[in-house]
């Protein structure tokens, strides 16, 4: 997952689904200057859900974030000194069936995330500089997914719409400095495609909205945000070797009492992407990934690495 903190705030994340799915972990919420759901879960196979089953699709996830620096609203470097790590793993389960939703196939899942998160500001005052420190670990907010549906229009072509809820049930204190639960309800969004030539090249993409709702201990309601993630890449074989990244905008402002801007924050990344799944050999589809930010906005720029395994029964 990826974390960012907008630096003028002190106090107080998404789902996997792509080729036989994965596990993802949340992120903060914009209010901490995160966004809801984390960057960097979709690459190959973005379009492609699980095929139905007799039992379900079992997914994990563990990504590791590192950031050092924090942007301000106009991409200059903060003078608050920052350092931002979080590790995470989540549980997913996504179940396809035949049973068929306008025109194609209808399935539901869920994720739960673990985080272990660290934050640490250096902030300069005319007095000196003051240190603030924050440490939570424990279960983040679960997601729901009511609702996806599948489609192949055409031979090489996947395509995927889907509906996730994210519930007020992470490990939340407004006293905290970070925090692996929001505390307000999140509806999600989604489409999703996948087109892959004869020859094996790959296209994909994934695009949703979070719609946030209200954090009823501060008041405080984060704006609509935009992602896109995807990845362009070659099949060899079993492989799938190419580059991905995401750009991530927030489109509408943050409100809260005595708030003095909007704190809109945006972000990018690239990086290499790699895939492996052989038909028939009982071995889980895997993916990796290395992404390093770029043209932040009022949160932290750092980089990421993510591994994920899914496996149908």
């Amino acid at each position: 997952m990826t974390p960012t903190f907008k630096y003028r705030r002190l106090s107080g994340h998404a789902f996997a689904l792509s080729l036989l799915a994965a596990a993802a972990a949340p992120a903060h919420a914009v209010e901490n200057g995160a966004p809801i759901t984390p960057f960097g879960v979709f690459d190959f196979g973005a379009g492609q859900l699980p095929p139905p089953s007799e039992i379900a699709t079992v997914g994990v996830r563990a990504a590791v974030y590192r950031a050092s620096e924090l942007r301000d609203n106009a991409g200059n470097v903060s003078p608050v000194g920052a350092k931002v790590r979080v590790d995470s793993v989540g549980a997913a389960i996504i179940k396809m069936t035949d049973h068929s939703f306008m025109g194609g196939k209808y399935g539901w899942g869920a994720v739960i995330p673990v985080l272990n998160m660290g934050l640490d500001l250096a902030i300069p005052t005319p007095v000196g500089t003051v240190n603030v420190s924050g440490r939570n670990t424990a279960v983040g907010d679960i997601q729901l997914i009511p609702l996806m549906v599948q489609w192949t229009p055409s031979p090489g072509l996947f395509t995927n719409a889907s509906l996730q809820l994210q519930l007020p049930t992470g490990s939340y204190d407004k006293s905290r400095a970070i925090n692996a639960g929001t505390n307000h309800w999140t509806v999600v969004p989604t489409y999703a495609f996948t087109y892959i030539t004869s020859g094996g090249f790959e296209v994909s993409s994934n695009f949703q909205l979070n719609f946030n709702g209200r954090n009823k201990d501060t008041d405080y309601r984060s704006g609509v945000e935009y992602q896109h993630e995807f990845a362009l890449g070659q099949h060899r074989g079993p492989w799938t070797f190419g580059l991905g990244g995401y750009y991530y905008q927030q489109l509408t402002d943050d409100k809260a009492p005595g708030l003095p801007n909007g704190n809109r924050s945006r972000v990018a990344a690239l990086g290499p992407v790699v895939s492996f799944f052989e038909l028939g050999s009982g071995l889980p589809l895997v993916w990796v990934h290395a992404y390093k930010e770029f043209g932040a906005r009022n949160r932290s720029q750092g980089s990421q690495l993510t591994v994920r395994a899914a496996w149908t029964f």
